[in-house]
């Protein structure tokens, strides 16, 4: 189909891209003036037990600490995790980022540290959700340490180093727009040329089918 083609055909078909468009204009309110979504966001790290030679827990995160958490995140990632988490009452979309030192040169999950998110409607439901996390995510490690029978004072602990803190997410609405544009005109411009082919197409079979009246025929009454 050249050019002129498809010009000619959206000037048959202006309603329909029209409509197409105006569909898209509709749409692209609540674009410019989205629902308000609050990301909330909290750090945890496992900290081992004090012993004499490292009495700041701190300063002695190893390795096998983040090995734990990685099979704790595990845990609340599978299905039965997330069914938990929901029983817990977290409904809303949220992630488990397990963290490194911040420098390129730490491996991943050297460092026994969770950055635990969530995105919610509301800034205390966020945050309410990321304790709901962290609740659960506290007691996988206690359970653990119950399995093996731990002393109690050669446990591991989680600590909150950074509270649940929730800010508004802030999406760019230029680019949403843009993209609601193109997608409505690559809408509007396929629906006419579509609708076109196919009124085409049928307005063809009518004029080949032999008409009774011109071929001798008689028309038989209902």
């Amino acid at each position: 189909m050249s050019p002129r083609d498809v010009a000619e055909a959206l000037l048959r078909r202006w309603y329909v891209w029209t409509l197409a468009l105006l569909l898209t204009t509709a749409g692209a309110y609540p674009v410019l003036h989205p629902a308000p979504r609050y990301l909330s966001s909290a750090v945890v790290v496992l900290k081992p037990p004090v012993t004499g030679n490292q009495p700041n827990q701190l300063t002695n995160l190893q390795p096998p600490l983040a090995a734990l958490s990685y099979g704790v995140i595990q845990q609340l990632e599978s299905p039965a995790g997330r069914r938990e988490l929901r029983s817990a009452g977290v409904h809303g979309p949220y992630q488990l980022l397990p963290r490194n030192s911040g420098t390129s040169a730490t491996p991943r999950y050297l460092i026994p540290s969770l950055q635990v998110q969530a995105r919610a409607a509301g800034a205390a439901e966020a945050d309410s959700a990321v304790r709901r996390i962290v609740a659960v995510y506290t007691r996988h490690v206690a359970d653990m340490q119950d399995a093996q029978r731990i002393a109690a004072g050669s446990r591991i602990s989680a600590t909150v180093l950074v509270a649940p803190s929730a800010a508004p997410v802030q999406g760019t609405r230029s680019r949403a727009l843009a993209g609601t544009a193109l997608l409505g005109t690559s809408v509007a411009v396929l629906s006419a040329l579509w609708f076109d082919r196919v009124a085409l197409r049928r307005r063809g079979r009518r004029q080949d089918s032999p008409d009774p009246l011109r071929a001798g025929g008689v028309p038989v009454a209902g």
